[in-house]
């Protein structure tokens, strides 16, 4: 039997499956998740300081102020959808802001103020979104629950792309519904992010709509990507083969 030590990006169950019926198998390997916590902090603070439509005035030298003031996270409520280690760590950094935190899991893991789904999604001024994309999680803020978020907020995604129904955010962020939102995964990345596209065409209609909108940050799924998370997975890369070679010895 071979192994593959692997980060849990860019392959799903039926890859896995793939994997185990031809005698490889397939492990997650740990990492930082303070990297994703700390990009996510960052990505809320953009958000509601309007960062993208700043930056790209000051870049054609318009010094003027934006329409529209940024908010201070003191002042807002924060909805935390998923308390695992990423989730936990966003909670622990909120704490320092003085906002107000809301959290929402299937299986609470930490100590937060819990409160159900749709609650959240009507008192949270900010979402941000951490748990794993499974069959029942695939579009959790589909079109019904975008509707339920109390107007004006942010959602905030640095979980997988599929967590959100696209095509409702798009329509929400349109008709400005929601304040804005800030995304380093989306629907359809793969074969887009980390691919140099300067001189191809973007099929993804979704992508273009989403970075011509001024209230919508983009970056391509790198939340994970520092020193410390590579070296994280380099190590436990090599320690988890050598754990299975041991036992495929012994076994």
């Amino acid at each position: 039997m071979k192994y593959i030590s692997t980060r849990s990006i860019g392959y799903n169950h039926v890859d896995v499956e793939y994997a185990k019926s031809v005698g490889i198998r397939v492990e997650n390997v740990t990492y930082s998740s303070d990297s994703v916590a700390d990009y996510t902090l960052m990505l809320m603070l953009m958000a509601v300081r309007n960062a993208k439509s700043t930056i790209r005035r000051a870049d054609i030298h318009d010094y003027r102020l934006n329409d529209i003031r940024g908010k201070e996270l003191r002042d807002l409520t924060v909805g935390v959808i998923g308390t695992g280690r990423i989730g936990a760590g966003v909670m622990a950094r909120l704490r320092g802001f003085g906002c107000r935190i809301l959290a929402f899991d299937s299986h609470p893991k930490t100590a937060a103020d819990y409160v159900p789904l749709d609650e959240l999604l009507r008192l949270s001024d900010i979402i941000t979104l951490h748990i794993p994309l499974k069959a029942d999680t695939h579009h959790l803020l589909n079109r019904q629950r975008i509707e339920q978020i109390k107007p004006g907020s942010f959602i905030v995604n640095t979980g997988r792309g599929s967590l959100l129904d696209t095509e409702a955010l798009i329509q929400a962020l349109e008709n400005g519904r929601l304040g804005g939102a800030a995304l380093d995964v989306l629907e359809g990345e793969e074969g887009i992010f980390y691919v140099d596209c300067r001189n191809k065409p973007i099929e993804s209609k979704p992508l273009l709509r989403l970075q011509e909108l001024p209230n919508v940050l983009i970056s391509p799924h790198t939340a994970y990507y520092t020193d410390h998370a590579l070296n994280d997975m380099i190590e436990n890369s090599i320690t988890n083969c050598l754990k299975f070679e041991r036992t495929n010895r012994h076994g």
